[in-house]
């Protein structure tokens, strides 16, 4: 009688994790979005305190889920294959920084961080067939 069974396995790192995913990026740019858009129509100061507050937290988060894909999940083989991924990343992040969400009001930082995390959802989809 076998008491255990060995069965082959095969992850990015020692543990299927699954966290590494643009999707939690993509919330926050979304959220980010949206603040933009309800502070744009509204004039009390301590709604657009409010809204400046979680828009910089977003940015950071947006920020911190973008570098946790670039250095723990995307490998040598990814940017070899994806030469643009380095770019596409850093693009992405200074979008989410002070020169962009975090720093303005600019609803059009906002689309472009979001096209940003698409373009890098649509390589992370390519390397997670194979």
């Amino acid at each position: 009688m076998r008491l255990f069974r060995i069965t082959e396995v095969s992850a990015h790192c020692d543990l299927p994790c699954g966290v590494y995913d643009p999707a939690q990026a993509r919330i926050e740019a979304q959220s980010i979005k949206a603040v933009i858009e309800k502070v744009a129509a509204n004039d009390d100061a301590d709604f657009r305190t409010r809204a400046i507050i979680i828009k910089e937290q977003r940015s950071q988060l947006v920020k911190e889920h973008l570098w946790v894909l670039w250095t723990d999940y995307f490998k040598p083989p990814h940017f070899e294959k994806y030469p643009e991924l380095h770019t596409l990343i850093n693009e992405a992040t200074k979008l989410a920084g002070t020169a962009g969400t975090k720093g303005t009001f600019d609803l059009a930082k906002a689309d472009e961080l979001l096209a940003k995390i698409d373009e890098i959802d649509r390589i992370f989809k390519e390397t997670k067939q194979g």
